[in-house]
């Protein structure tokens, strides 16, 4: 019986060892691949811009509809606003009007690619592809080149990135989301963007979202009581001696 005790013992012991030395193995195993990860550099689109100015840019995006972006127009215009817009190639096709309407409003026009597809799927020269075509028919619509681009649902990687960067556009993604694609009330939307405004902060919005007009007064006025200005993304952006960090925030180089 003793034998049989200090048998288990040794079994036991054994095991306990063995199961200490597997867990820092793998411990130390995973230890270094957040090392490797985190120090690896990832490319990124521009989400906010390091500023201590108040400037800020509210942004829309256009890839179904128009029912309510009159309004949008209106009320940015009554607001003495600026603002960037996002479209789609088809949506650009299909209302070459309303393009002429932004850019003759004093309003910015970047791409949000062709189809509107995942382009973290696409290959180089699909992504070339989708670009070069959104760029045409914005230009074709309005006259003006295209400097800016969002990538449709905020999808990206590294290939998309660099690719955008090398045909000349400027990445934009956002810092401060309105969420009114949830049809949210006026009011939630205003609460929303008011509450997580910053110096810097993109704001992104909708052209066809259900209350983003009505939303809009409240947003505008508000912020600038709080000493805001607003700018379109072209005017927020550095466009040189500027690095982005971690978390997306484009910062000039004497700064960062």
């Amino acid at each position: 019986m003793k034998f049989f005790t200090i048998r288990l013992r040794t079994i036991f012991g054994g095991a306990a060892i063995a199961l200490a030395l597997t867990i820092a193995l793998l411990s130390a195993h995973f230890a270094g691949a957040v090392e490797v990860y985190s120090s690896t550099s990832r490319s990124l689109p521009i989400y906010c811009v390091g500023r201590e100015d108040n400037k800020i840019a509210i942004s829309f995006d256009c890839a179904w509809g128009t029912e309510h972006t009159d309004a949008i127009l209106k009320n940015l215009e009554a607001g003495k606003v600026r603002a960037t817009f996002f479209t789609v190639q088809f949506w650009a096709e299909e209302h070459p009007d309303y393009l002429k309407k932004i850019v003759e409003a004093g309003h910015e026009v970047g791409t949000h690619s062709a189809t509107h597809s995942y382009m973290s799927r696409l290959s180089e020269s699909e992504i070339r592809g989708e670009l070069t075509t959104s760029c045409e028919a914005i230009t074709a619509a309005t006259g003006k080149s295209v400097e800016l681009f969002r990538p449709p649902f905020g999808d990206y990687d590294d290939l998309l990135i660099d690719t955008a960067n090398a045909m000349g556009l400027y990445p934009i993604q956002w810092s401060v989301d309105s969420l009114d694609w949830k049809d949210l009330s006026a009011s939630d939307i205003a609460e929303r963007v008011i509450a997580r405004v910053q110096s810097g902060s993109i704001i992104l919005c909708h052209n066809n979202g259900l209350h983003t007009a009505d939303a809009l007064p409240v947003i505008i006025d508000t912020l600038h009581a709080r000493g805001f200005e607003f700018v379109p993304i072209g005017e927020l952006i550095y466009r040189d001696n500027y690095t982005i960090d971690a978390a997306g925030k484009q910062l000039a180089k004497s700064a960062a």
